[in-house]
């Protein structure tokens, strides 16, 4: 193969396998990091002390309490009045104790659970909404309530409401969507390897391919950083204006810390390849020029005597 064309078709993989770099990284992310239900629960436990989503979920849970007493209890101006501080308190504190975590983690178990079961489901039919109980955090509260000798609470009802995690018409092209970054995220990455080690191989100066593609690897890691701080910033300002911005950052942040550290290890390591192979191209210049220093006769000699000279004065 002339030495031009394989310049040139080095040069189209490299720049094809630097691109897929972040693609891959979001794709297997998405794929393997956020369908892992396991996974999932231990990235957002600790999230459940976090001052922003505790009050988030101490006001979501206290008005989906009132809004039952509202509902099923009759007579509810009296039992509202003397009922709404002491729930308010109630929940507050209940976010603040070791049962809050562990119903914070069985809910978002039983959520991710329900969600990734709608998505890999193949069945044909008609779809339904992808729903969670939270009755039993409900429950929790209201014991607490009575426990604490709170006016009316073992009055307070609790059912098993089903809460909507996504509609039914949006089911079948997320799972669509789910199918294919399952693909992606397994063959992106082995495609990226592939066509830069066949990049190189083909490459006629390998040391410039290989300094090309750490430094297009470096470059596509930064950009997927900086497209995680711009989707962070879309997703807030596309928010409700009920939903409590901080707790979504939280959340945000949450979710995508893996996704941020894989984006700068790309940097790091991108940016170390590249110098090195940028430092190694002078290492058989220094040796080839140390060989060939002409030796110079008595200079030790010379030096040793000038060294004792200027001690003993």
């Amino acid at each position: 193969m002339p030495p031009r064309l394989r310049s040139a078709l080095s040069a189209a993989l490299l720049a094809l396998s630097c691109l897929l770099v972040p693609f891959g990284a979001l794709a297997a992310w998405a794929a393997y990091g956020l369908a892992d239900t396991g996974r999932y629960v231990t990235t957002m436990a600790p999230l459940a002390g976090d001052p922003d989503v505790r009050d988030a979920v101490a006001d979501a849970l206290g008005a989906g309490i009132m809004r039952e007493v509202d509902h099923k209890v009759h007579d509810v101006r009296p039992i509202r009045g003397s009922v709404v501080p002491f729930v308010r308190d109630a929940v507050r504190s209940f976010t603040q104790t070791r049962a809050f975590r562990l119903a914070w983690d069985e809910g978002n178990r039983a959520a991710h659970d329900a969600l990734m079961r709608a998505l890999r489901d193949e069945r044909d039919g008609a779809e339904s909404a992808v729903t969670v109980d939270l009755a039993p955090v409900t429950a929790q509260v209201k014991r607490q309530l009575t426990r604490d000798h709170v006016p009316l609470a073992a009055r307070i009802p609790v059912e098993h409401t089903a809460v909507a995690l996504l509609p039914a018409g949006e089911l079948a092209p997320l799972r669509k969507g789910f199918h294919v970054l399952e693909v992606a995220g397994f063959w992106l990455p082995v495609a990226a390897v592939v066509f830069a080690v066949t990049g190189i191989a083909l490459a006629v100066r390998r040391r410039r391919a290989v300094t090309a593609t750490a430094l297009g690897t470096a470059l596509g890691g930064a950009l997927l950083a900086a497209a995680l701080a711009v989707g962070r910033s879309l997703t807030l300002a596309d928010l409700p204006a009920d939903v409590p911005h901080p707790a979504a950052g939280a959340v945000y942040d949450a979710l995508t810390a893996d996704l941020r550290t894989v984006s700068w290890l790309l940097v790091g390591v991108g940016l170390v390849v590249a110098l090195s192979a940028w430092l190694t191209r002078y290492i058989p210049v220094l040796y080839a020029r140390a060989r060939d220093l002409p030796a110079r006769p008595g200079y030790g000699d010379e030096a040793v005597r000038a060294e004792r000279g200027t001690g003993g004065r």
